[in-house]
């Protein structure tokens, strides 16, 4: 056998084997993904938005534990629905992303706990615009403390048409989903009063609310906040 042949032999044997070995680990990865996935705790509650459009009143969606929970709030502004608030809390510094879908024309923006603004939808924003996209990368560090998300319509978008949109919020992996669905205010209750499932998620989301039914677990976060639409149908 010629060198030259040799030469062609040995490369296509290597080739077979960087090829195999990048089976075998995407293989392995798919394996692990499937039982992390297997393992992972499934909550779930239903609350009335609060009737108020301060941040005081924002809907309480949880606590956000590095590798621990994945956050989830499904909702929609009603016509002449102004402005949801959600918040939530994260325990310790790290690197937090932010997954959204749903109706084109709504703002999205970070707050901190006094109100300010960290991150907004809005390219005409500037810093606070690419520090956004951090955010939905995954590559804005967040410290522990206490945070909200603002929702509203953009410039020009009809106060008369419902938004629906989905949210989710993830620092790392997960072992616990827990999904907040935030229907519209109870108009027979008072904006200043907190329901129980609410205190039960502040308090340390200990509890499970009840198994999630309509939205499959194990999928992408995209794949998950699309299908959660149906609990408004």
């Amino acid at each position: 056998m010629s060198d030259a042949l040799a030469g062609v032999n040995s490369m296509v044997s290597g080739l077979t084997d960087s090829i195999n070995s990048a089976i075998s680990a995407l293989q392995a990865q798919k394996e692990q993904e499937a039982a992390a996935a297997a393992n992972v705790q499934e909550f779930q509650k239903q609350v009335n938005k609060s009737s108020s459009n301060l941040q005081g009143q924002a809907t309480d969606i949880g606590i956000l534990a590095k590798n621990v929970t994945r956050l989830n709030v499904v909702s929609n502004l009603a016509a002449n629905d102004k402005v949801d608030f959600h918040r939530f809390r994260v325990t310790s510094k790290g690197e937090a992303t932010l997954g959204r879908v749903g109706d084109d024309g709504l703002r999205v923006q970070l707050m901190t706990k006094l109100g300010t603004v960290i991150a907004d939808s809005n390219p005409d924003t500037g810093k606070d615009y690419e520090t956004f996209q951090k955010l939905q990368t995954g590559e804005l560090t967040l410290d522990r403390g206490e945070y909200a998300i603002r929702v509203t319509r953009e410039k020009g978008q009809s106060d008369k048409e419902t938004k629906n949109y989905a949210l989710q919020l993830q620092m790392g992996g997960y072992t616990q989903d827990y999904d907040t669905v935030a229907k519209q205010p109870d108009k027979s209750a008072s904006p200043y009063q907190m329901s129980a499932a609410q205190q039960a998620m502040l308090s340390g989301l200990n509890d499970a609310i009840t198994s999630l039914s309509s939205i499959s677990y194990g999928q992408s976060g995209t794949d998950k906040l699309l299908g959660s639409f149906s609990l408004f149908a």
